[in-house]
């Protein structure tokens, strides 16, 4: 089974993103904030990080700065999940190393159709 870390600092969105993934058969990890999420990171390694980017502690472009510093982070997909759409911070993103970005409100079966071709 695959194991997803989904960080947002609003619980409802961890519950929705938790709740569609977890439906779809993959294991999920919660975290509040960047912070959180980089801990939880180190102890162990998932498959996917699904974040969110504007966050307390931590934002999700700086998360992903982080979790590429990291031999086990170095090639695992990482999606920043998100209200901003622009194309300066889908720039920065792709900077810092994300794999992709989508848009909140999220679309169920969009965001599992972008998991899976993620998660090989």
């Amino acid at each position: 089974m695959h194991s997803i870390l989904a960080v947002d600092d609003s619980a409802s969105m961890r519950q929705m993103v938790a709740f569609t993934l977890k439906g779809a058969g993959y294991n999920v990890i919660e975290a509040a904030d960047g912070q959180e999420a980089l801990d939880k990171a180190r102890q162990e390694s998932v498959d996917l990080v699904l974040t969110d980017q504007n966050m307390p502690r931590m934002d999700g472009i700086t998360l992903v700065q982080n979790l590429r510093t990291l031999a086990t982070y170095a090639a695992t997909p990482i999606l920043i999940l998100t209200t901003e759409s622009s194309a300066e911070m889908k720039a920065k993103g792709k900077a810092a190393g994300a794999t992709g970005w989508l848009v909140k409100p999220f679309d169920p079966s969009k965001l599992l159709d972008v998991v899976r071709k993620v998660i090989r």
